[in-house]
């Protein structure tokens, strides 16, 4: 009997809802075949399968929340022993989470099993459940696992442990007690030897004053309910809103660009663009190019605020990540050196990564690296909007519906498409003054098109 444990999913994920399983116990199924869809906080992927035989067991449905190193399958192998297999494994021993209680255990009560009940720490014998990514962190700290104290589901050691008894290890020990002074002989006086003081411990983290989050009150006793779980990406989303709304102080600068004839522009060229390349020319490709060619002129919008060493790291590339609306939530596909491609290039990237994005494709290596983020609510409707900024950037730009509002030009009065837009910017970085600054270049460039092309 061969089984098979959630493997390490990378991006310190230690944890998955079961979206969709491709077997049935019973099914008989070959090596790399898909096996079970997995949703986390980062993106959906298919885990394949790793070994060819018959499913005698299937751990969880479609909602269930699975852990790495837990067994998620059990298949029947010809001619192999029971055994049980994860990326987890070290120096020859498997470290995993078992099943719970009646669920995804072989059916035959004869299997051997290989569970690791007892809890990982100080004391623990046997192996320490952790993914590899935990056991080369240890080894780069020089932590042994044995002595962490693990908070992970069923005992695991997580990252945030390693590190949290690193820092408790790298603390300077008490200084011994005098030894009790017992009169002797006179000696020698010897000038004492300058010895340099420890280093400063890392700073803790500080608790909000008043802060107490109360238990929600009982709201079945006024009327039906539904609970539904919060989980995924929904959930990944509010832990970083949550994130960037405590740690970030926000500031927001309003402003509006007439596109009126960059509209003119864009609708001109869309159908030919359509027609020979499959591209259809946005609004957005254009306010692309403009922030790519704006935030090399401002890099204090392109940055990130290191709190623990005081430094500000202003990146010398430009990777925009767009707010992308899903049925599962809110996810930000980031397009790469977007300072180096075209209108059209940007057109043809935002258009392929969105659709990955509706159709849960989306890698999480296609939402990393973002250095600024752009969010459209115009195609929904909105005179304006004040978006949260995505940690750890230092700003983002918020998008509303374009509109045709009358306006004064030359002395007349005439009907005009204008764009609202908002700049939410890191108040620590950056001051209101950039701020307009970066925001009157920006619209300068939206309100004529032609620099757009002309611009290398």
């Amino acid at each position: 009997m061969f089984e098979f444990l959630l493997p390490d999913l990378g991006e310190g994920i230690h944890e998955g809802e079961i979206l969709r399983w491709h077997v049935t116990v019973g099914d008989f199924i070959q090596e790399d075949e898909p096996l079970v869809d997995v949703e986390t906080d980062k993106a959906a992927v298919t885990i394949p399968s790793p070994k060819s035989g018959m499913v005698t067991s299937l751990t969880g449905t479609p909602g269930d929340v699975v852990h790495t190193g837990q067994v998620i399958c059990a298949l029947q192998v010809s001619g192999e022993p029971h055994v049980a297999a994860s990326v987890t494994a070290e120096a020859g021993t498997s470290a995993h989470v078992p099943a719970e209680a009646g669920v995804g255990a072989p059916p035959s009560s004869s299997a051997q099993t290989t569970s690791h009940c007892g809890s990982a720490g100080p004391g623990a014998k046997g192996p320490i459940p952790a993914a590899p990514a935990t056991r080369r962190l240890a080894r780069e700290l020089g932590v042994e696992l044995a002595l962490v104290t693990p908070t992970g589901p069923a005992g695991r050691v997580t990252p945030d442990d390693v590190k949290a008894h690193a820092q408790r290890g790298s603390a300077p020990a008490p200084a011994p007690s005098p030894a009790p002074v017992v009169p002797s002989a006179p000696a020698a006086i010897t000038p004492p030897t300058s010895t340099p003081l420890p280093p400063a411990p890392p700073p803790t983290t500080a608790a909000i004053p008043f802060l107490e989050i109360a238990a929600l009150p009982d709201f079945s006793a006024e009327g039906p309910i539904e609970k539904i779980p919060f989980r995924s990406i929904r959930r990944r989303v509010a832990r970083k809103m949550v994130t960037s709304m405590i740690l970030v102080p926000h500031v927001a600068h309003m402003d509006e660009a007439d596109v009126t004839d960059l509209e003119a522009l864009r609708l001109a060229q869309r159908d030919r663009y359509q027609h020979d390349s499959g591209v259809r020319l946005n609004l957005m490709a254009f306010v692309m190019r403009a922030v790519a060619r704006g935030l090399q002129e401002w890099p204090e919008l392109n940055a990130s605020l290191d709190p623990v060493r005081e430094e500000l790291i202003l990146k010398r590339y430009v990777n925009l990540g767009f707010a992308a609306d899903t049925e599962r939530g809110l996810v930000v596909p980031v397009i790469r050196d977007a300072h180096h491609k075209s209108v059209l290039a940007l057109a043809r990237e935002t258009a392929t990564l969105a659709i990955a994005a509706r159709d849960g494709s989306l890698e999480a290596a296609d939402m990393r690296g973002g250095t600024f983020t752009i969010t459209n609510i115009g195609p929904l409707g909105g005179t304006a909007m004040v978006p949260t900024i995505n940690y750890p950037e230092v700003a983002i730009l918020g998008m509303a519906q374009v509109r045709e509002k009358p306006v004064v030009r030359d002395g007349a009065i005439v009907a005009r498409k204008i764009l609202p837009l908002t700049l939410a910017f890191d108040h620590r970085v950056a001051d209101g003054a950039q701020a307009a600054r970066f925001m009157t270049t920006l619209i300068r460039r939206l309100e004529d098109p032609a620099s757009l092309l002309i611009e290398a």
